[in-house]
């Protein structure tokens, strides 16, 4: 194949008008560029040349240019493609999207947004190799299947602009698999800015994500920058998306589709460059037919969906998630690593965890701060044998309770835990099912290691 010095890129478009623009405004970017003005022609060089990135048309005189997404996706990997769509062609974009296209433009073309999209793709092939290497480790450890299929989504959605949804049970490491994604983006050298989207105040969500001006209401003293524009040029991560009230979702939206967002206290909008990362725990679907989550909202953040296991579907794990939590604890106290044995091995192997890794941390920690010896014993860990709620219901004898209090415990974490499954971890709806007020279940909640 031909090979060039400086950074090659395929022009797809029949139009002359936009071709000779592009291939004008990548010139100046001191970019070579090669053109065709039909499918057949960029099948030809793509075939007999190597390059760093396509830009291609949605309607073509002889195809679509999805069709041309998707054999890049399956012949060229490493090529970023971006699709060129007509102006409010949302469903156009979202489809290509989701064919595995690097990016979108609308017509007619906003050259700045062409540049930054140009300098993002390029950027691609030189922030994975340092990524990847032995100075920047995976955090997501395991080596179950779980985990080695969720590594292979990461490294592959990472090339990618499109807005991403990671679902996932509360503790399950979505943050950290956005963190990951984002390292291994062409974004990684720009700000990650992770949100919880339940713990902003209402009143201040505008003011938060898009910032304010001087003086636009009492106690604005100063500009100050909002969410997006801190995320600039790189990802922001809303976590718990869910939690959104309706009229911030209106506002969400728009920023999304526009690409920009209008301080509080100005009529003017600013242009923002970010790749928006969600999660939440709870099903997304469900919260759109009780008609809590826009659906518009809704299809525009879940372009592509990213599932994260988990910890009782990956039990495998939990061998070297312990061993690694236990070596973190020991380095912050300046401890020895402490020892724990096979008994106690297994006990947390056959354990449910419903808080998943962040209740494994938990129940260490726990057990590092009150074990009194070099090994961490059964007793240690507080955690019943019986891993489900239906198992506790076979009355134990007393030599079998050990501690009333860890007991009692267990039973009460796994109803709480089968309300909340029950009622897809609506809290409010799960503390109505078990006769608690809301605040009662978060106390529980939080004295049990199972909250957010």
């Amino acid at each position: 194949m031909v090979q060039t010095s400086s950074p090659l890129v395929l022009i797809i478009d029949d139009e002359p008008d936009i071709l000779e623009l592009l291939d004008l405004t990548l010139q100046r970017m001191q970019l070579e560029t090669r053109s065709a003005t039909t499918m057949a022609q960029a099948m030809q060089l793509l075939a007999s040349t190597n390059f760093d990135l396509c830009l291609t048309d949605m309607r073509l005189p002889d195809g679509d240019g999805l069709t041309v997404v998707r054999h890049i996706q399956q012949n060229h990997p490493q090529t970023p493609v971006a699709m060129i769509t007509a102006y409010g062609s949302l469903d156009t974009a979202i489809s290509a999207l989701k064919a595995g296209a690097f990016d979108f433009l609308t017509k007619p073309v906003d050259l700045q947004r062409l540049r930054e999209l140009v300098n993002s793709a390029l950027r691609l092939n030189q922030t994975q190799a340092p990524a990847l290497s032995d100075e920047a480790p995976d955090p997501i450890l395991g080596c179950s299947p779980p985990i080695e299929q969720l590594r292979k989504r990461i490294t592959k959605l990472a090339r990618s602009q499109a807005p991403l949804y990671i679902s996932g049970e509360s503790g399950s490491g979505k943050e950290l698999v956005a963190r990951r994604i984002h390292a291994l983006s062409s974004r990684s050298q720009a700000p990650f800015v992770p949100v919880n989207c339940g713990a902003i105040p209402s009143e201040l969500m505008e003011s938060e994500f898009f910032g304010h001006r001087k003086g636009s209401f009492t106690g604005a003293v100063a500009d100050k920058p909002g969410l997006f524009q801190a995320a600039g040029g790189g990802t922001l991560f809303l976590d718990e998306v869910a939690d959104l009230p309706m009229a911030m979702q209106v506002k969400l939206l728009r920023a999304i589709q526009e690409k920009s967002v209008r301080p509080v206290g100005t009529q003017q909008e600013e242009s923002v460059d970010v790749r928006l990362l969600c999660a939440t725990h709870k099903d997304l679907a469900a919260e759109v037919a009780e008609g809590r989550f826009r659906q518009d909202l809704f299809y525009r953040i879940n372009v592509i969906e990213l599932s994260v296991p988990p910890l009782r579907e990956r039990r495998e794990d939990i061998p070297l998630l312990t061993q690694h939590i236990l070596a973190r604890l020991a380095k912050r106290n300046q401890m020895p690593i402490p020892h724990i044995g096979a008994p106690t091995m297994e006990r947390l192997t056959s354990y449910r965890f419903p808080g998943n890794v962040r209740e494994l941390e938990n129940i260490l920690e726990r057990a590092f701060t009150l074990s009194e010896g070099a090994v961490i014993e059964t007793d240690d860990i507080h955690i019943s044998a019986c891993p489900t709620a239906a198992s506790s219901q076979a009355t134990p004898s007393l030599g079998d309770i050990g501690s009333l209090e860890d007991y009692l415990d267990n039973i009460e974490r796994n109803a709480i835990t089968q309300a909340l499954e029950e009622t897809r971890w609506n809290k409010t709806a799960a503390a109505k099912r078990l006769g608690l007020t809301f605040r009662s279940l978060r106390y529980r909640l939080k004295k049990l290691g199972l909250d957010d």
